[in-house]
């Protein structure tokens, strides 16, 4: 009897989701093929994406595992779901991936670093311990004692890990991180007008050492006189003395003491402090009397001598580590070319090896990062570039891939190489999933699911679910006529080319600084500016390492060394919003950080029922007040330990999530709309969108909340979480206090802020910035998205490539001007998006 077979799963069914703000929806999703989910924000993509099909297909995996193993992954809690079925394992690549420690590099998160200490251990040249070179040997590469041709010692050279600058390899001084802290005398006096004896010392201040006055007294110095007063060897023996006991007697609280005492100078102080810093606070304290500087010893190569002896060539490990990727690829095929006949194959093996690992992430636009590049350095999209590059090297089959906005930080250029990461993981036998908005993306994708229709309350809804071509044609989606093209760019007027400068110039010029050449670049006041081109192309040298710090500086010699010159045209103030969360914890709210809460608390603090309670406007503090909920004490969340597992964050069951106990409610105040009464637990539980109307007879308030719906954060909750905010959300909520103002001598700089923004946000984020412009700001943009580069007056495009075939101001001026030079590579994508533009016009007009 012939065996039936069942044929297998083809999509991923989702009943009944519920994660944040989902309604309850039913969706399937394709397997094996590129899905991509798109919507504005708030409109429940990750919700989806991460909160349903990642966390199911995590934790089913994760569950399939034993329990010693599950407990030291950590636990996945269930989504709240009905039911979810046929979800693979699932990876993650998210939009922010966690900035990596001090001993990673380029080299080592990418892997390529292991093949290059294989090569240098097999294919190098080795220094016998009589310091005699031998030239490499089948020996070496079969792990065999050498015998010295010179001197005739037998010697093991070292192996692949021996030659790594975290474990055997490294540097001894610095011990493998490149770098040293030494203190920093112009940190340890407080003011040179102070004596010891009134605190000039602000580490013995600071760490509780205020018996060290006396000792130094022991040595001679003295300590009522202020320290610019004090002798050299006075001063030597403060910053650097002898851990010497001496004898004092001094008065406390509890009598008069002779006790023997070890002296512990400024220096040592520091130090001793610096080795017992355990946490990120304590170490904050502490670094303040530090300054970082490369290793004196090895160069900040990281690594030890007896690592850096074997040579290929005349190259060792960390010369080939200091070559950009685009380089490496070229050097190691010259390798074979140094070798033994014999050794040729295998060098030949360890090359395509790198090759291979290389081709993606050459294809994402990454060569021009040299290996030796700190980790901690690399942009988030170069960090999750990366990630990406690896997913694919994985080999992996059968496995779903959760992608968080894969564009992120890619220039346009860079997008074809996305396209071929899809692709090898496609071919793989996997299937991905994507949240992406970039319209050049979401094109290539094979199914597309569009959540909404708006965002928050009014979102969390399958729009529609279909082909590129499908959600083209219906007129209810949202992004359909952006990936076709028929909506055009172009959405502000911006400046004539022969008025660009008519507010003013900001004019900076520069030395050469890292793979960036002299600069002398000009800036129009009272204008938006986008500064564009690849990645590594030089931007954020220019404006972030540049621009910033030498407008910033209170004099021109505590400019960057490498800024030359600066004629800041009047600017006096410099805000660069970032898309960093906001606050730490949930005690920091929408509501708390635009400053409404202070005036809800202060209004029901004036209510007859508050009066007559005897109650306060600080009583209303859901962080310290009186009326806050006694369990969870105001975070509306309580943390459940089950023994063994993670611990499980849920809503406070005792006031369900509001921070506030039941005696909140006991305090009501009319709705400006006539419609019943509030409180404000219940006014916190409202959009900002809802809350307006309720509340408009709060002058001030309503103005708050209404700036809160310009930046286009209507949907929002007034207790809803900053730190759970989107960088894009995070970067608008900073914006909200500076619309209304005057900022003629203001400059606003943002690091590519249309991050995780649909089409349909950015334009709104344009009105913001044409905001700040009319109020006399100067706006600087980092960016690639197109459709923002096309509505700036002026665009600095640099380049040509990254690296050090970048560094340049390739081209200038206004967006059409950009588009027209033919050096620009960004000018050539820019041109595809104005041409669209143009034809969408020509057809709105028929």
């Amino acid at each position: 009897m012939p065996k039936q077979t069942t044929p297998a799963p083809d999509r991923i069914e989702v009943r009944g989701a519920r994660v944040h703000n989902l309604r309850n929806i039913d969706v399937d999703i394709p397997l094996g093929q590129l899905v991509g989910i798109a919507g504005v924000s708030g409109s429940g993509k990750s919700s989806l994406a991460m909160g349903v099909l990642y966390a199911e297909g995590s934790r089913r995996y994760i569950e399939a595992l034993s329990t010693y193993t599950r407990r030291r992954l950590g636990q996945a809690s269930h989504a709240d779901v009905d039911r979810v079925s046929h979800v693979p394992a699932a990876l993650a690549l998210r939009q922010r991936p966690g900035v990596p420690g001090i001993r990673s590099t380029f080299g080592t998160s990418t892997e390529l670093l292991n093949v290059l200490r294989l090569m240098f251990s097999r294919l190098a040249t080795h220094v016998c311990p009589n310091g005699h070179r031998n030239p490499p040997t089948l020996q070496v590469a079969a792990e065999e004692p050498v015998v010295c041709e010179a001197c005739g010692a037998e010697f093991s050279p070292p192996g692949a890990e021996a030659l790594a600058f975290n474990s055997g390899g490294a540097c001894p001084t610095c011990e493998g991180t490149g770098t040293v802290r030494d203190v920093d005398d112009a940190t340890l006096i407080r003011d040179p007008d102070l004596s010891l004896d009134d605190g000039a010392v602000v580490p013995w201040q600071m760490f509780g050492f205020n018996v060290q006055p006396r000792i130094a007294r022991e040595f001679g110095v003295r300590t009522d006189v202020p320290w610019r007063d004090l002798t050299d060897a006075e001063k030597d023996i403060v910053l650097a003395g002898p851990e010497e006991k001496k004898h004092i007697t001094f008065t406390s609280r509890k009598g008069v003491h002779d006790l023997d005492f070890t002296f512990r100078n400024a220096r040592l102080t520091v130090t001793e402090e610096l080795k017992r810093a355990q946490d990120a606070k304590r170490l904050a304290r502490v670094s303040r009397f530090l300054v970082e500087r490369t290793c004196p010893d090895c160069g900040g190569s990281r690594l030890s001598p007896a690592a850096l002896a074997p040579r290929i060539g005349e190259v060792n490990l960390a010369d080939a580590t200091e070559l950009t990727l685009d380089d490496v690829v070229v050097w190691v095929d010259t390798v074979p070319a140094t070798l033994p006949t014999t050794m040729r194959p295998m060098a030949d093996s360890l090359i395509e090896t790198l090759h291979r690992m290389a081709r993606r992430l050459l294809d994402l636009g990454l060569g021009y990062l040299a290996l030796d590049r700190a980790g901690a350095t690399l942009s988030t999209g170069e960090r999750q570039r990366v990630q990406l590059a690896r997913a694919v090297r994985n080999e992996t089959t059968g496995v779903l891939y959760v992608l968080d906005e894969p564009s992120t930080g890619l220039h346009p250029s860079n997008l074809h190489g996305l396209a071929g990461v899809f692709a090898d993981l496609l071919a793989g036998g996997n299937s991905i999933v994507m949240v992406d908005h970039d319209p050049q993306v979401l094109r290539e994708a094979d199914h597309l699911i569009e959540m909404g229709p708006g965002s928050g309350r009014d979102g969390g809804t399958v729009v529609l679910a279909g082909t590129v071509d499908e959600l083209d044609a219906a007129p209810q989606s949202r992004i359909g006529r952006f990936l076709s093209g028929r909506e055009g760019a172009l959405v502000r007027e911006t400046a004539p080319a022969d008025q660009t400068f008519a507010h003013g110039t900001i004019r900076l010029r520069t030395d050469p600084v890292h793979t960036v050449h002299a600069l002398d670049v000009a800036i129009p006041r009272g204008r938006l500016t986008a500064v564009t081109g690849v990645s590594g192309s030089g931007k954020t040298t220019l404006v972030l390492e540049s621009l910033v710090p030498a407008l910033r500086a209170e004099s021109p010699g505590r400019r960057p060394a490498h800024v030359r010159d600066l004629d800041s045209d009047g600017i006096e103030k410099v805000d660069v919003v970032d898309a960093t969360p906001i606050g730490i914890n949930v005690r920091s709210t929408v509501a708390t950080y635009s400053g409404v809460l202070d005036d809800l608390r202060r209004a029901w603090a004036g209510l007859d029922s508050a009066k007559h309670a005897g109650l306060t406007a600080s009583d209303f503090s859901y962080n310290t007040g009186s009326l806050r909920c006694p369990r969870c004490e105001g975070t509306g969340e309580i943390s459940l330990d089950v023994q063994f597992l993670p611990d499980v964050d849920i809503p406070c069951p005792d006031c369900d999530g509001r921070r506030y106990g039941p005696d909140a409610d006991a305090h009501v105040r009319p709705s400006a709309t006539g419609d019943g009464e509030l409180t404000l637990p219940a006014v916190l539980g409202m959009t900002v969108v809802e809350a307006i109307d309720h509340l408009r007879d709060l002058t001030r308030v309503r103005r708050r909340l209404q700036s809160l719906c310009d930046v286009g954060l209507g949907y929002l909750t007034l207790g809803e979480s900053t730190p759970a905010l989107s960088g894009g959300e995070a970067q608008r909520l900073k914006l909200v206090s500076e619309l209304g103002r005057r900022q003629e001598h203001s400059l606003f700089v943002f690091d590519e802020p249309t991050v995780g923004l649909h089409p349909l946000d950015v334009r709104t984020l344009i009105g913001v910035f044409d905001r700040l412009v009319e109020a006399g700001g100067t706006v600087v943009v980092i960016e690639h998205d197109l459709d923002l580069i096309a509505n700036a007056d002026h665009v600095i495009d640099m380049g040509p490539s990254g690296g050090v075939e970048g560094g340049r101001i390739v081209a200038t001026g206004t967006p059409r001007q950009v588009a027209d030079d033919p050096d620009s590579v960004t000018g050539g994508y820019l041109a595809d998006r104005l041409a669209e533009g143009e034809r969408a016009r020509h057809q709105n007009r028929q």
